[in-house]
């Protein structure tokens, strides 16, 4: 399915008392990139509901104005249940990822139980970039504490 691409101009309204992103802005961002993630891997007969944040770090302070990307995929699918994971590409030339999430998501039916995923839904693809790598290594050692 490949990657889906987020982008948005960080404004006053999001951020904290020093002028960068602020943790609730943060986790909004993160789970609109992550839905849209999910829905796109899915396809338009999804109905899709947030099940947990495994995991989500913010790496370093991003300003107000700055203009971010986030990138994602689906890095695990089962029957009902997908993980979308997110990296904040680079904000400056030299530094790493400002973000790095993984979210998991379920479908549901009409009544709000966990469905089959629809058949247009792929397999899960993880890119192969480092941050990636680790966004797999970390998911791989979540899995193995539930």
């Amino acid at each position: 399915m490949g990657l889906t691409h987020f982008h948005r101009l960080i404004l006053p309204a999001d951020t904290n008392h020093h002028g960068t992103l602020y943790a609730g802005s943060l986790l909004r961002l993160a789970l609109e990139a992550g839905y849209a993630t999910a829905w796109r891997h899915a396809g338009t007969e999804a109905n899709l509901v947030l099940r947990r944040v495994l995991n989500l770090e913010c790496l370093r302070p991003v300003p107000v104005g700055a203009v971010i990307e986030i990138e994602g995929a689906v890095l695990l699918r089962r029957r009902a249940y997908l993980v979308t994971g997110l990296v904040g590409t680079p904000l400056a030339a030299g530094q790493g990822p400002w973000l790095e999430a993984l979210l998991g998501f379920v479908q549901v039916d009409a009544a709000g139980r966990p469905d089959a995923l629809p058949a247009a839904a792929g397999p899960a693809e993880a890119p192969a970039a480092e941050a990636w790598r680790r966004l797999g290594e970390r998911l791989r050692k979540l899995l193995r504490l539930r």
